[in-house]
């Protein structure tokens, strides 16, 4: 069975984090008080930095896919906890697709 096959469930909920990270990421620097949404533009792009790197790493059957997904679940935890401090519909979003990240990547904390 190929790395992507293996791990498909788990390079999806990575794309699907990414993308709203990017997504709220990019709604929040339309908004026009920056300076209150400063830490959450910060993490929503480092989140969906690292859920990009995690799916590539897992679809090239990386060897160190257990830290690797450790590191992805903690960086959206940290998003979730930022993005639970406002609310709009974006923010509700990544932290959905966020926990799911972070619930795939436990997974295979304890698989790896």
């Amino acid at each position: 069975m190929t790395n992507q096959k293996l791990y498909h469930a788990h390079i999806e909920a990575c794309v699907e984090a990414m993308n709203a990270c990017n997504l709220s990421y990019v709604a929040n620097l339309k908004e026009y008080n920056l300076e209150k949404l400063c830490d959450c533009i910060r993490i929503t792009r480092e989140c969906a930095e690292i859920c990009s790197f995690t799916a590539q790493s897992l679809s090239q059957g990386s060897q160190f896919a257990g830290e690797i997904a450790e590191l992805c679940a903690k960086v959206c935890e940290a998003c979730i906890a930022e993005c639970a401090k406002h609310d709009n519909q974006h923010s509700r979003e990544c932290i959905e697709a966020c926990r799911h990240c972070v619930e795939m990547c436990k997974d295979l904390i304890v698989a790896a």
